[in-house]
């Protein structure tokens, strides 16, 4: 099975940043049916600002459960799959449109007023979230602001 963050690399090899393309959606998809191990998760994580604990809340599951899936190198379930890739996705755009990641990581972890006065981190946790962070990523990428 071909790992997370392999999936998401262009043809130069380096770490494309654009959303699902048609090319790449049935391998997505495969991967999301088959489930992610723990040690791919770990690939993505490491590259996120995230604690066990927030990733624990996206994924709908308890900190123990986490440990228990690190210990014995688990597989996550299809839904719990899927919002792995969406957050990757959805950091991998935002770095785009910030340059840096620290940037996004500032950014993800402040209030924004466009986004009702929340941080975007605490949306992740559902896909409609997840969605309006990605909406509003597009609109600073054009400079539409608020």
């Amino acid at each position: 099975m071909a790992t997370a963050l392999k999936l998401f690399e262009n043809n130069e090899g380096g770490i494309s940043y654009s959303w699902n393309d048609d090319k790449r959606s049935y391998l997505l998809i495969k991967l999301v049916r088959e489930g992610i191990s723990y040690s791919d998760f770990k690939k993505v994580s490491d590259r996120t600002p995230f604690t066990s604990k927030e990733w624990a809340a996206y994924l709908n599951v308890s900190v123990r459960t986490m440990e228990r899936h690190r210990e014995e190198n688990k597989t996550f379930r299809k839904e719990q799959s899927e919002r792995i890739l969406s957050i990757y996705q959805l950091l991998n755009y935002g770095q785009s449109v910030f340059g840096e990641r620290e940037n996004l990581f500032e950014w993800i972890s402040s209030e924004s007023i466009a986004l009702g006065g929340v941080k975007p981190k605490e949306l992740l946790d559902t896909s409609i979230g997840i969605n309006m962070v990605k909406d509003e990523l597009g609109r600073l990428e054009h400079g539409v602001l608020a």
